[in-house]
């Protein structure tokens, strides 16, 4: 508290500073917060609206956490606590008027946030994009702005800072929204499929257990999932100025509409104004619209606020008239056709693999093996940034003309090496040995290993004992059912240059090669990671994003450039691409709907 006390002390002089552009936390909380008092003056407040009790790490005492609180963030706060400050002429930041100061505050200024949801009247209608656009808009505009799923199921997801599990499309929408570090409250549920109709619940960023269909609607929707959506939604409202939330599929499935949590009763819980959102590159887009709004419950269709059709292929002119007639039709207004938008953001689900067999149109060719149950595969994404075609193989054939293969990561490791073995991919992936770079991740590198032991059937009961394809000596254990969830960044150790990445992971492995990376861990310390043998090309760790920074991605680079090629270009961080691709994406959405309407309809008392 001493050294709390002393920074408080330190800000009161100081005065208000606004964004502090020079801190290398900058932004600690979203892009664009006041930074004046990154030392609460009202720590703590004991206010359950904004912080709570938490457990110390050690499980020995109860401390106040507040670090996802925003209030002291705001400019208006920022303000007026100053000209109170100076009005009672507080220098000391113990002094007791602080109290009052916090409770006029809170009445003056804290108030929840607006939901905003966005409904698709099909699965990939383009909600996720249309969050993106969104958040970016409104943090563009000075708001506080966050992304919220309720519920998603997708193999692609990633780890917070603190060591939580969220889908890895919230994730990019907390980067669109401005926010630094997300936390499991953006995405509370996540399902994450793993065969046969069962998929592992996450809860609130951590496994809950595993659940097939019946199982899931009938035992922990009513007994947990319910409330947990509730309570992060709650959560989020009062902690930013918008919450911009994300349907699931469509909210119209009359099957399971009582029991759907993704959709409309997350959008009452939320008191949300709802868009609904068509593809139409699909077609019968006027169909969908109709058809959607018209199987709603009457109390659910009246939060409809507004519809875009979206991904459109061609001109708009065409479609005025029947735009008119829905308008008409649904007495609910066309906010705008947003285009086809070229821009180049990960994908959220296997969706984006329907009907590819690659997707690039560089020279190189690295070829990733299609694992039934692949997961992460958007650690791929970053190649694209390269000289690189992507193609996914099944097939031994499928290999020919490769430059480099990938193993990628898996939900079920066992499963899908036993797969490889069955089609022949296991021997044709060997026979590339010391030919061309081979590196597997997460699951990949588990697959690449000479043992992998299940005794308790804790990854898959049918394979309890495997013999790995041999190409790394590392042999991988299930022991118990715990999962590895985790940021990481250290140093590439064949060069020295910094890396960042996650582990998302069952099992663990011991390795007798030479290891990949150097982790700096604030929690474990420091310790290597992964293994290596750069003489025949073959790499492998538990690390997801190890494309993303320039590092790794350069020296995989230069394995595949020929003798005679010039150097690999110099490498981009992939965040940067990312970030301006969602600018581009929220430049084409605003230009294409009627924004004015817009802020009528969803910015009501924030404009």
């Amino acid at each position: 508290m001493r050294c709390i006390t002393n920074k408080v002390r330190e800000e009161i002089a100081r005065g208000n500073i606004g964004s502090d552009l020079s801190c290398p936390y900058h932004p600690s909380h979203y892009r664009g917060q006041n930074c004046s008092f990154c030392y609460c003056p009202f720590y703590p407040c004991n206010d359950t609206d904004l912080g709570a009790l938490k457990t110390t790490r050690k499980g020995d005492r109860e401390v106040w956490d507040c670090s996802s609180c925003l209030f002291i963030h705001r400019n208006d706060v920022v303000e007026y606590v100053f000209k109170r400050i100076r009005e009672l002429g507080i220098t000391e930041p113990d002094d007791p008027r602080f109290e009052d100061i916090f409770r006029e505050s809170k009445e003056r200024f804290f108030k929840k946030g607006k939901a905003i949801m966005v409904l698709g009247a099909t699965s990939d209608a383009g909600k996720s994009i249309i969050v993106t656009a969104i958040c970016r808009l409104l943090n563009e505009r000075g708001y506080s702005v966050t992304p919220f799923k309720s519920q998603n199921m997708s193999l692609n997801s990633r780890a917070t800072r603190t060591g939580e599990e969220i889908s890895m499309i919230q994730d990019l929408q907390c980067k669109a929204a401005g926010i630094r570090s997300p936390s499991y409250h953006v995405n509370p549920i996540l399902l994450k499929p793993k065969g046969d109709c069962v998929s592992q619940v996450i809860a609130e960023g951590v496994p809950y257990g595993d659940y097939d269909v019946k199982g899931y609607y009938s035992d922990f929707v009513p007994n947990k999932g319910a409330d947990i959506v509730r309570r992060n939604i709650d959560f989020l409202k009062n902690r930013y100025d918008f919450v911009v939330m994300e349907g699931a599929g469509s909210p119209a499935e009359i099957n399971i509409y009582d029991m759907d949590i993704a959709n409309m009763r997350a959008a009452e819980m939320a008191d949300a104004d709802c868009i609904l959102v068509i593809n139409m590159e699909w077609g019968g887009s006027f169909a969908y619209a109709l058809g959607t709004v018209e199987l709603l419950k009457e109390k659910d269709r009246k939060r409809i606020k507004g519809i875009i059709f979206n991904n459109l292929y061609g001109k708009t002119g065409g479609l005025k008239e029947g735009t008119n007639r829905i308008e008409k039709m649904l007495g609910i207004p066309v906010l705008g056709i947003v285009p086809h938008l070229d821009i180049k953001l990960p994908k959220e689900d296997s969706e984006c693999f329907r009907d590819k067999d690659s997707v690039g149109t560089g020279k190189k060719v690295v070829s990733v093996i299609r694992l039934p149950r692949i997961a992460n595969f958007t650690d791929l994404d970053p190649l694209l940034l390269e000289d690189v075609t992507i193609r996914y193989v099944r097939r031994p054939e499928d290999l020919q003309g490769s430059d480099a293969i990938i193993i990628p990561g898996t939900k079920n490791t066992l499963s899908d090496l036993n797969w490889m073995k069955t089609v022949g991919l296991d021997k044709a992936v060997i026979s590339y040995k010391g030919k061309i770079p081979i590196v597997g991740i997460c699951g990949g590198y588990q697959i690449m290993g000479k043992r992998l032991l299940d005794p308790n059937g804790i990854e898959d009961a049918d394979f309890p004992d495997s013999d790995g394809l041999g190409l790394l000596d590392i042999e991988t254990t299930w022991s118990e059912y715990s999962k590895r969830t985790i940021q990481q960044h250290g140093k590439f150790i064949l060069t020295g240059e910094d890396v960042t990445g996650y582990e998302l992971h069952m099992g663990k492995s011991v390795s007798g090669e030479r290891p990949l990376f150097h982790i700096e861990s604030f929690v474990e310390g420091d310790f290597d990671e992964g293994a290596s043998r750069p003489d025949e090309k073959i790499f492998g760790t538990y690390l997801h994003g190890i494309f993303e920074k320039p590092a790794f991605r350069r020296y995989f680079m230069s394995m595949l450039s020929d003798e005679n090629d010039p150097k690999p270009r110099e490498c981009t961080d992939y965040d940067e691409d990312v970030n301006l691709n969602i600018d581009k994406l929220a430049k084409g959405f605003e230009k294409a709907i009627d924004m004015d309407l817009f802020e009528r309809l969803f910015m009501g008392g924030k404009k």
